[in-house]
């Protein structure tokens, strides 16, 4: 987690940097990427070890403001104490008070403290797992744009935890995340088209979508593009770069 006090937070800025880092291990882990399925966004990192758990890049001083502030209430600083326990950044790790002030924060509306609180939920970090209070609170975030949140719902509608299996609500909410530029959820789109589930099964589509998401550290989605490339023809193929274009474009643009 990055620490930002007093400041808004933004889903670069939250945890959930610190989860990405083992987006790889995490797909192959939760879902078999070598077989291209769909990918759930990653699971945080194994605890380090117990001689590791307090890092130096918080000071005392650090944790003692955004523990005072976190006490008066506000919701930032919250968030930001839930993370420090987390990660044991400037106090030693601790799952429960991480969850503790998480959810603080969360009851309070802070769309990125409910989608980390949805994740604590699904893997069972800090509290017993439960798939449906992980949907509950990725819902809450998703609703507020969280993409992360978003991401998550679409996982949970395609693999059926905490909800009915829906493909469509997958696709909707997996599209959600993918237009503000989450590189997971792109590559989990191309494998809907490719798949053609919740939506009709097009070639061209998955190549865009591949191609996009291959762009940022998605090593998967440019083996999907290569392998979907080749069953193109010349024709399509063309058409698959223009719309890998458009989409670039139009996610860059944020329209």
């Amino acid at each position: 987690m990055l620490l930002l006090v007093n400041k808004p937070l933004t889903i670069g800025a939250s945890v959930n940097l610190f989860k990405s880092v083992v987006v790889c291990i995490a797909a192959l882990a939760i879902c078999g990427c070598d077989q291209g399925q769909p990918t759930p966004p990653p699971p945080t990192p194994p605890a380090p070890t117990p001689e590791k758990q307090t890092t130096s890049d918080v000071t005392a001083a650090d944790f003692a403001a955004t523990k005072k502030d976190a006490e008066s209430g506000d919701a930032t600083a919250q968030y930001n104490l839930g993370g420090m326990y987390q990660a044991g950044r400037g106090v030693p790790q601790d799952a429960a008070e991480a969850v503790k002030w998480t959810r603080l924060a969360a009851d309070q509306g802070l769309a990125v403290a409910q989608e980390n609180l949805g994740f604590m939920y699904y893997t069972g970090e800090g509290v017993p797992q439960d798939y449906a209070e992980a949907v509950k609170w990725s819902r809450l975030a998703a609703d507020q744009g969280n993409a992360l949140a978003q991401c998550s719902l679409g996982s949970a509608y395609n693999f059926g935890e905490g909800v009915p299996q829906d493909y469509a609500e997958a696709v909707k909410w997996y599209r959600l995340a993918a237009d503000q530029g989450l590189a997971v959820a792109q590559e989990n789109l191309g494998f809907m088209y490719r798949d053609g589930r919740g939506v009709p099964q097009d070639d061209v589509e998955t190549y865009a979508w591949f191609s996009v998401a291959a762009g940022d550290r998605f090593p998967n989605a440019a083996k999907g593009r290569d392998l979907t490339a080749s069953k193109l023809t010349p024709e399509q193929l063309s058409q698959g770069q223009k719309r890998a274009t458009e989409l670039f474009e139009k996610i860059s643009s944020g329209k």
